[in-house]
């Protein structure tokens, strides 16, 4: 599956901003989605993830309660919708893809088969 973001860009403090992961390729309701996130100078940082069908995601502590992950399947893209946005949330935003073989945790880079471009996100204050 080819994975390619966008929707990113200049946001003020305490903004909203929602970006975008549009798949090709392969059924994309095999796999489970995720958001990952790496700011200049340090690693990729997972951001959080939503099952095949959107029935179950799971988020980063840091995030909860500001970010949300959807999906739409017949579209064959996911989003990720950022509020109460903060100047630490500014870095390249990532989605990724794994097959969804029911449940589990996926919070590592290397836990992903498929890797979108990025789409920076950047934060003001």
């Amino acid at each position: 599956v080819q994975l390619q973001a966008s929707g990113g860009g200049l946001v003020q403090a305490g903004g909203s901003l929602r970006v975008s992961c549009q798949a090709s390729g392969r059924a994309f309701n095999k796999y489970l989605m995720a958001w990952f996130r790496q700011a200049p100078g340090k690693g990729r940082q997972f951001v959080g993830q939503i099952s095949w069908n959107g029935g179950h995601t799971f988020y980063e502590d840091f995030v909860k309660g500001r970010f949300s992950i959807s999906r739409d399947n017949a579209k064959s893209t996911v989003y990720l919708q950022m509020n109460s946005l903060k100047p630490e949330d500014t870095a390249v935003y990532y989605c990724a893809a794994r097959e969804d073989r029911g449940g589990g945790y996926y919070r590592y880079v290397n836990d992903y088969e498929y890797w979108g471009q990025g789409t920076q996100v950047t934060v003001s204050s």
